[in-house]
């Protein structure tokens, strides 16, 4: 049975300094309806680049990929990506700077030909924890914490079935980043959302996600379940390092 996403045999190249460097190889997995999902990984193990293949951010090569078992082509529809939309890591970077909260929320509604701005922006801000003197602030009058909880509002807007989050709370500070994660696991129940999480911290995906890829060097090594993760269920000798060499590994499953 198809999942919510199916990925086959994700490939990404790209090139750089006159070589191609081989980024995602072979990649391939299927998310369920609903489901949380984490992907893991160290530095340039891929795990970013296959997220940004998904949302349609980066090409492809010899993918198959598809949202409720219809096959989504490498040029994104407004209707695709209405269905896919993505939080990026630094939200001071992803954010408009010269737009206040009110325009960024105001564009997508506008590109996607959505009716009732006002009423329609004051509830995705008042869902993700923004009060109403929030709305005309531009990225700078806000905290870090204010302005990730801003880039979430601005995915949910559009009220999408998958949301795609990469590294969400790594560019915060570390008292502000269980208040986003908090929120990210109420909105995906409040929404029914179906989550992709990328993270280099078994630890905040352990937290949010039912399964976890392993990725390393462009391949993934291994998909287990939170429970197995706990339970020291990890087939391969690189999940068993990277679960040793996680610092905030032990805090979070703690906490579940």
């Amino acid at each position: 049975m198809a999942g919510m996403i199916d990925v086959q045999d994700l490939r990404v190249s790209f090139h750089a300094d006159g070589r191609s460097v081989h980024a995602v190889r072979g990649v391939s997995f299927s998310v369920a309806e609903g489901e949380s999902f984490g992907i893991v990984g160290e530095s340039g193990s891929g795990k970013s680049t296959v997220l940004k293949a998904i949302a349609g951010l980066v090409a492809s090569e010899s993918s198959t990929l598809a949202v409720h078992g219809r096959p989504i082509a490498q040029r994104r529809t407004k209707a695709d990506r209405r269905q896919l939309q993505f939080v990026f890591q630094d939200p001071y970077a992803s954010l408009h700077p010269r737009q206040t909260a009110d325009q960024i929320l105001r564009e997508p509604l506008i590109i996607h030909g959505l009716d009732r701005h006002d009423a329609r922006i004051a509830a995705a801000l008042d869902e993700v924890g923004l009060k109403p003197e929030h709305r005309f602030r531009y990225p700078h009058q806000l905290s870090g914490g204010q302005r990730q909880r801003v880039a979430i509002a601005r995915a949910l807007i559009l009220r999408p079935p998958i949301l795609l989050l990469d590294e969400p709370t790594s560019a915060l500070d570390v008292s502000v980043q269980a208040e986003i994660l908090n929120l990210i696991a109420r909105l995906k129940q409040a929404n029914r959302l179906t989550i992709i999480l990328v993270s280099h911290d078994l630890g905040v995906v352990a937290h949010l996600c039912n399964r976890i890829a392993i990725m390393q060097a462009g391949k993934l090594v291994e998909v287990l379940t939170a429970e197995e993760l706990r339970n020291g269920g990890a087939r391969e000798a690189y999940t068993r390092e990277l679960v040793e060499a996680s610092r905030g590994f032990t805090r979070a499953v703690a906490a579940l």
